[in-house]
């Protein structure tokens, strides 16, 4: 789930990258490129940079442009939220915690800084923390993609053990996108835990129809069919795991026959 999470991570940085700092409040008015000081917007064309050098995975460039961003404008909470998810990607978690910590004191409301900290904190031992701060983001009636938090906490919290409210988050962010792989996912392995293979096949075989079908994708559903008995289904998903994903770690796992692991 961690690459995963980055991915959601960075996703809601971009959606929220547009607005400025100004989104954490529902009721304020988003600023405008005129209300903007020359030194704002050479703020905002370098975060833009880095944002592209982040997805390249040219991390130290990134963190360069993001240097030059808070040096034109040293309250820019979004470059503060950049460079912590740069630090995530290059394990520097004192340093990536500093920073969602400083875009947090700016904009405290900011339901994307919030879930991405709260994101930060269950990657890092610490999902009770978490949880928090993905209430704060739900909160926020600027937030526009609920889903992602809800899914978060719902991971986290099976971190933290608690089943029934990890069902909850992720029936609930079903419902916001019913067509989010992830959630679906998850909701497939969590009936699979509980031994409800229907609901279990349910889930897994919305995410066979969609773009993300992955190796894991297909071991779990390779272990649902084989709990519900039906082999011809089992043996067909074998024959797509070992076309397409052979050197996986799922294969492999099937060839030892680790289907309880």
């Amino acid at each position: 789930m961690k690459k995963l999470g980055g991915m959601i991570i960075l996703a809601a940085f971009l959606a929220a990258g547009c607005a400025g700092t100004q989104q954490a409040g529902a009721e304020r008015e988003l600023p405008t490129s005129s209300d903007q000081t020359d030194n704002q917007k050479r703020a905002r064309i370098r975060l833009q940079l880095a944002v592209s050098y982040y997805q390249q995975q040219q991390l130290p460039v990134a963190l360069d442009e993001i240097k030059q961003a808070l040096q034109a404008d040293p309250d820019f909470a979004e470059a503060y939220s950049m460079r912590a998810l740069i630090y995530m990607d290059m394990g520097e978690s004192r340093l990536a915690d500093d920073n969602f910590q400083q875009a947090l004191r700016l904009a405290p409301q900011n339901p994307d800084f919030n879930n991405n900290y709260g994101w930060f904190l269950c990657q890092n031992g610490q999902p009770e923390q978490s949880i928090g701060y993905f209430e704060t983001a739900l909160k926020s009636r600027a937030y526009q993609s609920p889903a992602k938090a809800l899914n978060n906490a719902g991971v986290c919290s099976l971190r933290l053990k608690k089943s029934a409210e990890a069902e909850r988050y992720f029936i609930e962010a079903f419902r916001q996108d019913p067509g989010s792989a992830s959630t679906s996912i998850n909701l497939a392995k969590l009936h699979f835990e509980r031994g409800d293979y229907d609901k279990a096949r349910f889930y897994i075989s919305r995410v066979m129809r969609s773009d993300a079908l992955s190796a894991d994708v297909l071991w779990q559903a390779i272990k649902i069919e084989r709990k519900l008995g039906d082999r011809s289904a089992e043996l067909s998903l074998v024959t797509q795991l070992s076309r397409r994903f052979p050197n996986s770690a799922e294969f492999a796992a099937y060839q030892r026959g680790a289907f309880d692991e």
